[in-house]
């Protein structure tokens, strides 16, 4: 890719820089954006709690489920509901070692 010209514009309304850059016949506009700061301990924790509703709606339905051949359907989801546990405790533990150490998480650019 060859470089083209540059030329930054800045918004009102607090918006991002939008900077656009040409190259060959084609004008692509690149918006300079922060990282959202997610760890995933909430994302986690809410799809742990999905699971184990669904396996506990699953529950009183049990017997249907596995005459129908659908038992799986409730082991599936006490599986997510374990797994999102394990994922939950792994999620806090990145979460507290990221913030004990300052500096190595995500970069933020100095503009």
């Amino acid at each position: 890719m060859s470089e083209g010209k540059r030329r930054s514009r800045i918004h009102e309304l607090g918006r991002p820089d939008v900077t656009e850059i040409e190259i060959g016949g084609t004008t692509h506009r690149v918006a300079e954006v922060q990282p959202m700061d997610v760890d995933g301990v909430r994302t986690m924790t809410v799809g742990t709690i999905l699971w184990g509703f669904a396996a506990a709606a699953m529950l009183p339905f049990l017997g249907r489920l596995e005459d129908a051949g659908r038992g799986w359907w409730f082991w599936t989801a006490i599986a997510g509901f374990g797994l999102g546990l394990i994922g939950v405790e792994y999620c806090k533990v990145r979460r507290n070692a990221l913030r004990a150490r300052p500096g190595t998480g995500r970069r933020r650019s100095s503009t």
